[in-house]
């Protein structure tokens, strides 16, 4: 998640206190405040109706309540009763009896409230329902005969969090660990005492022996750290990898002394679903190697880009030899080209072949997953005979040094039709994702995210040919792995909403098209920077959808947003620009401005006279 535009939550709640008269230097707003923070860390002044409905929907996924004064009350609950993260709203006003009236008509309005007192104490009635109410998120088996009802809901986060912990615990955490989070947890309680002034104490205090009190206690510790595994948040989990560590141990201790009446929250969810288990496996294997290099994997596989980055540059500084050198300019350029970086991906890419090709030839099989890897960003920069290249030399290594029905064959054959397709050869694309398929189907999992992809592949060539009912069909085979396999903000549940409502928009079926690319359009936001590519393939897709329905003027922001992107991460030349360029000339035609229409296909035309097919 890109932490520039989206601020970072620690707890699992946001308190948003609307009031036109707040103002922050007078004293009784400062006391106010500081009572609310006591309950709740995150808490939001606004001065109108706009902003509250604004922060509602900027984290339009975290559980919310509103304290509204009884004025704009009145005009602000219809607005946003409906939405469904609003918990609770708490009407603050000085006259009661004027504003019961209509406030009984809402069911969200927990009461009319004359002192902030009474709104905090039930406040906390209703934040502690709600952390009862929690899916939590399983670390350890307390009981081995368990089952989980909401085990569709938890399969990401059990698989991902199992991971995370098994990493955690094969790590050596020192003091420094402590210090670390100490410091994070003082900035980000800024200004609350109370909070403040445990987190003090626990700076103090803490040692490993505690790790369960300070759980119970239900201070800065339940709070974080339980967030954190319910939303998968990578940075606040290796922050508190050291705390998670002392928990798991003295849990398994307690266990092992047969004290199975102590119960912790942080219970593990029932492993005896074998088909979780072995994608569980499959996944954690996946994710190899050791301590903090296998963290950057596994950071690069739930999508949390800048985490993935940040840990393996500071590991570059510190490497000493050119073998790790090597390697972490591999993963460097990997999480480049998850960000839609494909120049500076292919740099780092380089630098790796650089150090590797000192001791190895240029057939290698080590070598493949690199060649293959830089023939994905020239793919995705449109130099598709750039691409075939690098695919075809990492195609040619593998088939000598891999038996038949190795995934990452597989692998090789899905980019070579990947290609085919985006070069317009479909019929030899669905030859190539064919036979990958196969050997997906033998090899994987039936929910391991790679079949998903094969799965969206052959749907992606059938939609290009125009057999829409065959494009639906596999990409709601590949959403449903997905969703049963990856965190619920992964890019790759992004791309699979995109795909299905990019369909319905070429049926015609405006209204289901919408609703899929505002899904894909949440997620993309959220993982991805401002300036990738995916971002601006959503932004797309809601042109076409708003043109469809001729909201024209609606239709052109979003092409501008798709165009705006793609200016800025994509090669002069490149065929996206060519058809933003016409999308947009298409609009100002439908317009009746035949003059700018006529300048942007131009635009489009210079590009398609430039590029290599």
């Amino acid at each position: 998640m890109n932490r520039q535009r989206r601020r970072q939550m620690a707890e699992n709640y946001l308190v948003i206190w609307v009031d036109g008269n707040i103002n922050m230097e007078n004293e009784d707003c400062q006391n106010t405040l500081a009572q609310l923070r006591g309950v709740v860390n995150d808490v939001n002044p606004c001065t109108t109706a706009e902003q509250c409905i604004d922060k509602l929907q900027e984290n339009s996924e975290e559980t919310s309540f509103v304290i509204s004064s009884g004025a704009l009350g009145q005009h602000l609950v219809p607005e946003i009763h409906g939405m469904p993260k609003l918990d609770g709203i708490y009407i603050f006003c000085g006259n009661k009896q004027r504003h019961q009236e209509w406030a009984k008509d809402w069911p969200k309005i927990k009461g009319v409230h004359t002192t902030i007192k009474s709104i905090c104490e039930k406040l906390a009635i209703a934040v502690k329902q709600c952390n009862q109410d929690q899916v939590t998120v399983s670390i350890i088996g307390v009981n081995e005969g368990g089952s989980s009802e909401d085990l569709n809901q938890l399969e990401p986060s059990f698989m991902y969090t199992q991971i995370f912990k098994e990493i955690l615990l094969d790590m050596d955490h020192g003091q420094q660990a402590i210090k670390d989070l100490v410091t994070f947890c003082q900035e980000h309680y800024k200004g609350n005492k109370k909070e403040l002034k445990i987190i003090d104490e626990f700076q103090r205090t803490y040692e490993p022996a505690l790790a369960i009190w300070w759980y119970t206690r239900q201070c800065f510790t339940y709070k974080m750290l339980n967030r954190a595994l319910r939303t998968l948040d990578g940075d606040i989990i290796i922050r508190m990898g050291f705390y998670l560590c002392d928990v798991h141990r003295q849990i398994e201790d307690l266990h092992s002394k047969q004290i199975n009446k102590y119960h912790v929250d942080l219970k593990l969810t029932a492993d005896d679903d074998q088909q979780l288990r072995r994608l569980t496996d499959r996944i954690a294997e996946e994710i190899g190697g050791s301590g903090w290099y296998r963290l950057g994997k596994l950071l690069l596989q739930i999508g949390q880009f800048d985490k993935a980055e940040e840990l393996y540059t500071t590991l570059l500084e510190q490497a000493s030899n050119d073998s790790d050198k090597a390697h972490l300019y591999h993963q460097l350029g990997m999480v480049k080209e998850k960000r839609g970086e494909y120049k500076e991906a292919i740099s780092s890419y380089e630098k790796y072949l650089k150090i590797k090709r000192k001791t190895l030839p240029e057939d290698h099989p080590s070598l493949a997953a690199t060649y293959n890897n830089i023939g994905l960003a020239y793919n995705n920069m449109g130099e598709y005979p750039k691409a075939l290249e690098f695919y075809e030399k990492a195609h040619k290594i593998k088939e000598k040094a891999l038996p038949p029905n190795h995934p990452d064959l597989a692998q090789s054959y899905n980019n070579i039709g990947s290609v085919y397709n985006d070069m317009g050869d479909y019929l030899k694309a669905l030859e190539f994702y064919e036979k990958a398929h196969k050997i997906f189907e033998k090899a994987l999992p039936p929910n391991h995210p790679d079949l998903a992809q094969s799965y969206n592949n052959i749907g992606s060539v059938y939609n290009d040919m125009g057999d829409y009912s065959k494009a639906l069909e596999f990409y709601e085979r590949a959403l449903k792995i997905r969703e049963k396999a990856l965190p619920p903000n992964h890019p790759d549940l992004a791309q699979s909403y995109n795909n299905i409502g990019g369909v319905y928009n070429d049926m015609g079926d405006y209204s289901k098209a919408l609703g899929y690319s505002k899904k894909d359009l949440e997620i993309t936001k959220q993982a991805l920077p401002p300036n990738h590519p995916d971002l601006a393939t959503t932004y797309n897709w809601f042109g076409k959808i708003y043109r469809g329905m001729k909201d024209y003027p609606k239709a052109l922001e979003n092409f501008e947003k798709c165009l705006s992107i793609r200016q800025k991460a994509l090669p002069e030349n490149h065929p996206d620009k060519a058809t933003t360029y016409s999308d947009i000339g298409d609009v100002h035609r439908l317009m009746g401005d035949y003059e700018k229409a006529l300048s942007f296909h131009r635009k489009a035309l210079n590009i398609q006279e430039n590029v290599q097919c």
